[in-house]
C-alpha cells in the first residue's frame, strides 16, 4: 500500500517562490510505486488549499506522513512543526525546538559558542534601536547585516562604510525585529548536507563560487551565474574537519532528519566558521542539499525514502513517550 505523503509548500515567507519550486522537485522525485503525494499549498496570506491540517490527533486519516517544504518564517521556524505535533502526525525534518533555534541566527551562534564550535564575531541589534557607532567600534568593515530569522539571503547586505551599514540595518529590519551584524570574512564559502536522527552523517561538501560580491538571493535563484564545485577542492584533513563540524552543529542544536550547514573558510587564517544551519534546505534544481547526497552515493529518490523513514522512525520513538500520568 502506498504511503500518503502530505507535501506542505508555499507559505507566509520571503522564500515562498523557492518553496514552490522545492516542492515540485520533491514530488517529482517520489517513487510513484511507493508514495501518493498530496499537495497542501499555503498562500502568501496564509490560506491553505485544499484545506488546513487540524491540530487534533486523528483528524487527518488520509495522511500517513508530512513532508514540510516550507522555507523561512511560518514553516522552518518551529510553528508548523508545532502544528504537526499537535496533530499527532509524523513529519520530515527537525522538531519544534531545533527548528526554532536553527531559524534564529543569534540563537544558533549562542548554542554553537556554548559547544565551543567556531562562529564569526557578531553583534545583535533590534529594530529602531541600532547604534551604528557602537557597531563600528565593535567590528571592522566590511560587515554582513542579516535579518535574524530568514533564509535564502533575503534582506542581507554587505556594508563597507557607516552609511552602507545604516542602510543595511534598515533593510534587514524590514524582515525581522532582530538583526545580526557580522564581521565580514574574506575567504571561501562551503556547504555540507547532514542526514539522520540519532546518528547523523555528513555528505561530501561543496564550494559556492558566487558571481557577485556575495551569494545573495538574485545570485542563488535568478541570475543563474553562480557556480559550485562538488566535491569541494579542499585538503583531506580540512574536508574531514568541515564534515565533523557539520555533524557537531546538528547535534548541538538537536536537529533530526535533514539539515544543511554552511561554512566560511577565512583565507588569512585558514579557520573554518559555521555560518548558519538550514533545517529545511532547498530542493530546487540548483539546490545543493540533494546534489551533495547524490555525489555521496544517495540519489534523490533514495534520499526521499530515507527522509520518510527517519520521520516514521522518530514518530514511533515519540509514541513510546508518556504525556499523561
Amino acid at each position: 500500500m502506498k504511503l500518503r505523503v502530505a507535501v506542505l509548500y508555499g507559505g507566509r515567507s520571503g522564500e515562498h517562490e523557492v518553496s514552490v519550486r522545492s516542492a515540485r522537485a520533491v514530488i517529482d522525485a517520489m517513487d510513484p510505486a511507493k508514495y501518493e503525494p498530496l499537495g497542501f499549498f499555503i498562500s502568501k496570506e496564509g490560506k491553505w488549499s485544499p484545506r488546513p491540517i487540524l491540530p487534533e490527533p486523528g483528524a487527518q486519516p488520509g495522511i500517513d506522513v508530512v513532508f514540510p517544504v516550507l522555507h523561512g518564517t511560518f514553516g522552518e521556524d518551529g510553528t508548523v512543526q508545532g502544528l504537526l505535533e499537535l496533530a499527532g502526525l509524523p513529519y520530515v525534518g527537525a522538531g519544534v525546538m531545533a527548528s526554532s533555534v536553527a531559524m534564529d541566527k543569534e540563537m544558533t551562534k549562542r548554542v554553537c559558542k556554548e559547544r565551543l564550535l567556531p562562529v564569526v564575531d557578531y553583534v545583535t541589534v533590534t529594530r529602531g534601536a541600532a547604534d551604528p557607532a557602537a557597531i563600528c567600534a565593535a567590528l571592522p568593515f566590511p560587515m554582513f547585516v542579516k535579518p535574524a530569522n530568514l533564509g535564502s539571503s533575503v534582506g542581507i547586505s554587505k556594508a563597507h562604510n557607516p552609511a552602507e551599514l545604516e542602510a543595511a540595518i534598515a533593510l534587514a529590519s524590514e524582515y525581522d525585529s532582530k538583526v545580526i551584524v557580522e564581521r565580514g570574512i574574506v575567504g571561501r564559502e562551503f556547504e555540507c548536507s547532514v542526514l539522520g536522527n540519532e546518528a547523523p552523517m555528513a555528505s561530501l561538501p561543496c564550494e559556492i563560487l558566487p558571481s557577485r560580491e556575495f551569494y545573495d538571493y538574485e545570485d542563488k535563484y535568478e541570475l543563474g551565474q553562480a557556480r559550485t564545485e562538488l566535491p569541494a577542492k579542499l585538503a583531506p584533513g580540512k574536508t574531514e574537519e568541515l564534515r565533523r563540524l557539520a555533524v557537531e552543529c546538528v547535534r548541538a542544536l538537536e536537529c533530526e532528519g535533514m539539515a544543511r550547514v554552511d561554512f566560511l573558510l577565512e583565507s588569512a587564517t585558514g579557520r573554518l566558521y559555521i555560518n548558519e544551519i538550514n533545517t529545511i534546505p532547498g530542493f530546487t534544481a540548483i539546490s545543493m542539499y540533494p546534489k551533495m547526497w547524490e555525489h555521496s552515493g544517495i540519489p534523490f529518490p533514495a534520499l526521499i525514502d530515507r527522509l520518510v523513514e527517519l520521520a516514521l522512525e522518530r514518530h514511533r520513538r515519540r509514541e513510546a513517550t508518556r504525556f499523561t500520568r
